[in-house]
């Protein structure tokens, strides 16, 4: 691009930033699949290899696909810098590795992700990692939760899958006066809402997996920072352990940015509506949604992610014990005939799943109570289908017991 990257809107960089073109001239990025890179001198293959020198060297470290999508990706999140891996997951295990040791602590929200919580709160403590979970919206418990070997706070917002909010600039300013820093997992809303760093977030978390890509093709993570804190501390994570974005991954998720505004504003459009509805069925318990009045923190919501709830809701139905509700919510799930049910969410496609058999499966009963994750929750991840199709399609299983 000959203009500079400040003086132009996220709409445009969303369709335009990227490496430079090659001598051929290509209009969309190009897919560059290599494993190696030939050096233009022995010199020159020594600089790269130290770092001295900007080039391409070996697949592991980088690739210009790659690295155009993590150009695109830090511009949409004000960051300076970007760097990708091969899964949402993989990008927090990078963090984790780059910037804790034996004897750090980590205060998180116990709603977090149940992937998350198992990786921090017990496969990080067998190297000596210390963990404290917390509730997700009171600022308080993350204050009194931080301890002189704090290292990181990290918080999604919103939640999978109960949408909880978290105040993402009281959680920065704890952090900071702790010496740490914050991590905000921003898969559900994305830089199309939510721009954590605008709020004193250190590190912005992405599963590109998720809407990033948006029509469930590939699998892809991302962790957005100042350049220092990418190129001191989580490169070299990288180039050791290997989680590498593939091109061709990487590729696809920088295609699908290109549609993220429109598509997270349209699904979440949907999402409102149906959450409207849901409300006033008489089948359920309760919805969680931020775009609705009835969000406990509504307000917080709308003034964080630019006044959307997001494509993502969930729902309980009503049961007189956790066994009814479960099996009604598995009636429910059972008698889709147009959406899909499975636990990925960010796709065009409407898709369904039961948080407490599958996302949280492997969390205990206890953590799945502290979490709200209860037998009777749906959690409906909103696409582009017509309105009215999904909710029929909720409502065949919801008005059948």
């Amino acid at each position: 691009m000959n203009a500079k990257k400040n003086d132009l809107h996220r709409d445009t960089l969303a369709v335009r930033e990227a490496v430079e073109r090659s001598p051929y001239g290509e209009n969309s990025e190009a897919l560059y699949l290599t494993s190696g890179y030939v050096q233009p001198s022995a010199e020159a293959a020594a600089r790269r290899f130290a770092g001295d020198e900007d080039g391409f060297t070996y697949g592991r470290y980088g690739n210009p696909t790659v690295a155009s999508f993590e150009q695109r990706l830090a511009a949409l999140e004000g960051a300076e810098a970007c760097i990708s891996t091969a899964s949402g997951m993989s990008a927090i295990l990078m963090m984790c590795m780059g910037l804790l040791k034996a004897g750090d602590h980590v205060v998180c929200s116990h709603s977090m992700f149940g992937s998350t919580i198992k990786l921090i709160g017990s496969d990080l403590a067998k190297f000596g990692v210390e963990s404290s979970f917390v509730s997700q919206t009171d600022v308080a418990a993350w204050k009194a939760a931080v301890k002189p070997h704090t290292r990181l706070l990290f918080a999604e917002t919103p939640t999978n899958p109960l949408t909880e909010v978290c105040d993402i600039r009281a959680l920065a300013d704890i952090a900071h006066a702790a010496g740490a820093l914050l991590c905000v997992d921003n898969c559900f809303a994305t830089p199309a809402l939510q721009r954590p760093m605008a709020l004193g977030a250190d590190i912005v978390m992405h599963s590109g997996t998720k809407y990033l890509d948006g029509q469930g093709r590939v699998m892809a993570g991302a962790l957005c920072a100042s350049h220092e804190l990418v190129t001191k501390t989580f490169l070299p994570v990288l180039k050791s352990a290997g989680m590498t974005l593939a091109p061709f991954n990487a590729w696809v998720v920088l295609k699908g940015l290109e549609t993220l505004d429109i598509r997270m504003r349209a699904q979440s459009a949907n999402a409102l509506a149906l959450a409207q509805w849901l409300e006033a069925h008489p089948s359920v318990a309760r919805v969680y949604y931020p775009g609705l009045a009835s969000h406990p923190q509504h307000a917080l919501a709308m003034a964080q992610q630019s006044g959307c709830g997001g494509a993502v809701l969930s729902f309980e139905v009503k049961g007189a014990d956790p066994e009814q509700a479960r099996a009604r919510a598995f009636h429910v799930l059972d008698s889709l005939q147009v959406m899909s049910l499975s636990t990925n969410l960010g796709d065009t496609k409407t898709l369904v799943a039961h948080p407490a058999s599958t996302s949280h499966g492997r969390l205990t009963e206890a953590q799945r109570q502290t979490a709200g994750v209860v037998q009777g929750l749906i959690r409906v991840a909103v696409g582009l289908e017509h309105l009215g199709d999904i909710q029929a399609d909720l409502d065949r299983g919801l008005s059948s017991f």
